[in-house]
């Protein structure tokens, strides 16, 4: 591939294809765990995970409820990534726009190092973080409006033949609740727990994001070091011998590419795991309201009403309770998505393809 290509912009719409394949691999992972948390969170005795997959509920039930997130999965994570990287290029040509900045992880392929040496503007503790922090909040703010409508639907799905708060058996399928909540209540019925959905998402968006860039920095930094340590010293005997030479050039290459890779996937599982821990009961709350009875007064369907409801029967421990299962699933889940993404979005720029050249050719 010629070198133009590849250093070509990322654009908006190879965000969103790297984004939506991305996120439906995290979906087809992270599912069965989904639906545990679910069952955890709206339960009120004790689960254990072999309850989880005996009558009533076999091990492929685990996976009820997961056409309403597959379905949008493309358009939500396709959102998330788009919204960040465009917010991005927007905050580095407001503050930067001699420099010609961009985040290091999107412009770079992934067989070369991507953190390069910054300027003095852009230091890792600073405004690096800031910009990782502000833009991953707004991606936030952005991924409420469509996963809201999305959890509801698929939290009432997945208590169905579980002691929960929704009614037993009265939806046929994702698109069945969604026909039947939007009839009988409208799009205000559809976005119920929005507020406490935004609270959730949008501080976790801006730690996910800040707290991805600076792991995989400070991984990938040591990788790295530890990679050049390693071909100095056997890369010296090959210095008369051009084959010798070649095959250690590939082979930098290659484990550069690994360290990468192994960089991603720890610096992914890591902030999802830890973002997770952060806000976790405003989760536990969301479930609450959106598994509650449709015809819930608006007074009892508050943050701070549920908050002391689940304060008075259960005690603070109840706001951990299915964390377990959740950090479980998020490691492998935001473990997967990054490489995806940065996998994709690589070979996208490489082909050209969604690029600017071949927009303005389309055109």
């Amino acid at each position: 591939m010629s070198e133009e290509n590849q250093q070509q912009p990322v654009t908006a719409l190879q965000d969103l294809i790297a984004g939506g394949i991305a996120g439906s691999a995290s979906v087809c992972v992270g599912h069965p765990f989904d639906t545990y948390k679910v069952m955890l969170q709206t339960s009120s005795g004790k689960i254990n995970s072999g309850q989880a997959i005996q009558s009533p509920l076999s091990f492929m039930k685990l996976y009820r409820g997961m056409g309403a997130p597959l379905s949008t999965a493309a358009v939500v994570n396709a959102l998330i990534f788009s919204s960040f990287g465009e917010s991005s290029r927007l905050w580095d040509d407001y503050f930067f726009p001699q420099e010609g900045l961009h985040h290091p992880t999107r412009d770079v392929p992934l067989h070369e190092h991507p953190h390069e040496p910054r300027t003095k503007h852009e230091s890792p503790d600073h405004t690096t973080w800031q910009k990782s922090f502000v833009c991953g909040s707004f991606a936030g703010a952005v991924q409420a409006l469509v996963v809201c409508p999305t959890e509801h639907v698929k939290c009432r799905i997945q208590i169905q033949n579980n002691i929960g708060y929704a009614e037993n058996k009265l939806f046929r399928g994702p698109f069945d609740a969604l026909y039947q909540i939007v009839h009988g209540y409208g799009v205000r019925g559809l976005y119920r727990g929005f507020v406490c959905t935004t609270w959730r998402e949008v501080p976790a968006f801006g730690l996910y994001f800040s707290a991805y860039d600076y792991i995989k920095d400070t991984v990938s930094n040591k990788l790295t070091s530890s990679s050049i340590i390693g071909a100095s010293t056997t890369g010296t005997t090959a210095l008369s011998n051009d084959d010798g030479a070649k095959d250690i050039d590939m082979s930098s290459m290659k484990k550069n590419m690994l360290n990468t890779w192994a960089a991603s996937s720890l610096a992914g599982g890591l902030s999802g795991a830890l973002t997770w821990a952060i806000i976790y009961p405003f989760d536990v709350i969301k479930t609450r309201i959106q598994t509650s009875s449709l015809d819930t007064p608006i007074e009892k369907r508050r943050i701070m009403y549920i908050y002391r409801q689940i304060m008075q029967e259960h005690g603070w421990r109840f706001f951990f309770r299915g964390l377990g299962v959740t950090l479980l699933r998020a490691f492998p889940v935001n473990a997967i998505i990054f490489p995806v993404y940065e996998f994709t979005l690589e070979h996208l720029t490489e082909s050209g393809i969604g690029g600017s050249s071949s927009l303005a050719s389309s055109m």
